[in-house]
């Protein structure tokens, strides 16, 4: 594809970033076929082939409308064009890039949008405030609106977790991440994750001053608050990666796609670049880590059929695949066939409070498919999806490795 983006732009590392994406896309349209919102309205714009035009004319020079927003806005950042594409268009560069601008230019939104985008960048990241107010609008959960009540668990009877003990000693041990809302909608899912890191000898651990991974905000424009946030949490990390920890084990897909990009983010920083790629790099999902081990001792010893959704975080943007899958099969889960399971429950961080029709839509589709054989559970490896599938679903759902933990319950 032929650019004309201006020389200023050109000179910084953003601009060629954008310029790259750009050249690499022949517009042959195959991302349109597996792209979910294109697939749900038919819109040419609300596909990736249809969103790279809208980028490079603004990019260009031509500016930023309201459809422009509308239709970038709408984009979930699954990446699932990235897996489908023939020609290798890292579509998610020139998505970052193009937002990142627009937030800086002000891009022209309904004031409720730019108030509600606000508040997830300033009340989400920042667990001290976060958390007290996520677990005051669990008890008022009934009163909430719906596209709010949706993305709130019900209380749950556990505490978030942390460790017991220190672990500096232990002979082997990994580090986990509170995370922003897992950690306290779903502590159940780390309390797991502990139960059987422990069964395999392990200890888990948390950086006490590690915060929210960037995530949210990175996709809602803020990259340098994405950058931030990642050089906080390289500072809380490199002492425990140095002293012993041998990973960084995510329990949120989402999370670990964003800690793994640390390298990228922070690869212009003279200070952070050699740190983010070594953090990066000591980067695994719960699925690549528990991979390792010989998982016999969590089979189950009753039958169970379940429905797996792999999250487009996993699968799309960090390329595990069958990993889960492996795991489930080996410890004596009966997994039902599930089609469509390439496309997005329409979760997408911040997508089911931003973009609720949307959001619904997807998640009917999604259902539809993963409840068709009438399976006894859901289960999936991010947060996100579960509290989003879990709104609507008519059986319960949640992380894959709490039927490990179960296992060890006799």
């Amino acid at each position: 594809m032929q650019t004309r983006l201006p020389e200023a732009l050109l000179a910084t590392s953003e601009g060629q970033r954008a310029e790259a994406v750009l050249r690499s896309c022949v517009h042959c349209g195959f991302c349109n076929a597996t792209c979910p919102t294109y697939l749900e309205t038919g819109h040419e714009l609300d596909g990736p082939r249809g969103r790279i035009w809208l980028m490079k004319a603004y990019l260009e020079g031509e500016g930023a409308s309201e459809i422009t927003t509308r239709h970038l806005d709408r984009c979930l950042t699954c990446r699932n064009c990235e897996t489908t594409c023939p020609s290798g268009v890292v579509y998610h560069d020139l998505l970052e890039v193009t937002r990142n601008r627009l937030e800086d230019e002000g891009a022209p939104r309904p004031l409720p949008a730019r108030l509600a985008r606000w508040a997830l960048r300033t009340l989400m990241p920042r667990r001290g405030l976060f958390w007290p107010l996520y677990r005051l609008g669990q008890h008022l959960r009934p009163l909430m609106p719906a596209r709010f009540r949706e993305s709130l668990a019900p209380p749950s009877a556990l505490r978030p977790w942390r460790p017991a003990v220190a672990a500096v000693s232990a002979p082997r041990r990994v580090l986990l991440l509170a995370g922003c809302v897992e950690g306290v909608a779903v502590p159940e899912t780390q309390h797991a994750t502990a139960r059987v890191l422990k069964a395999l000898g392990l200890e888990a651990t948390l950086a006490p001053r590690a915060g929210c991974c960037g995530a949210l905000p990175l996709h809602l424009g803020a990259r340098a608050q994405a950058q931030a946030l990642a050089r906080q949490n390289i500072d809380a990390w490199w002492p425990e990666l140095q002293s012993g920890a041998e990973a960084l084990v995510m329990t949120a897909s989402g999370c670990g796609v964003e800690v793994k990009g640390y390298g990228a983010l922070l690869a212009d920083d003279p200070v952070y670049a050699e740190r983010a790629a070594f953090v990066a790099e000591k980067t695994l999902d719960l699925s690549e880590y528990l991979q390792r081990f010989d998982l016999t001792a969590f089979a189950r010893k009753a039958p169970l059929r379940v429905a797996w959704h792999p999250p487009c975080t996993l699968q799309h943007g960090q390329g595990v695949r069958g990993v889960v899958e492996g795991i489930l099969d080996a410890v004596g889960v009966e997994r039902v066939p599930v089609a469509e399971g390439h496309l997005c429950c329409g979760a997408a961080g911040t997508n089911a409070v931003l973009e609720p029709a949307m959001a619904q839509a997807l998640r009917t589709r999604k259902l539809a498919h993963l409840e068709k054989d009438a399976p006894e559970r859901i289960v999936t490896a991010n947060i996100g999806c579960e509290l989003h599938l879990a709104a609507a679903a008519g059986r319960p759902v949640s992380h894959w490795i709490t039927l490990l933990a179960e296992a060890l319950e006799g």
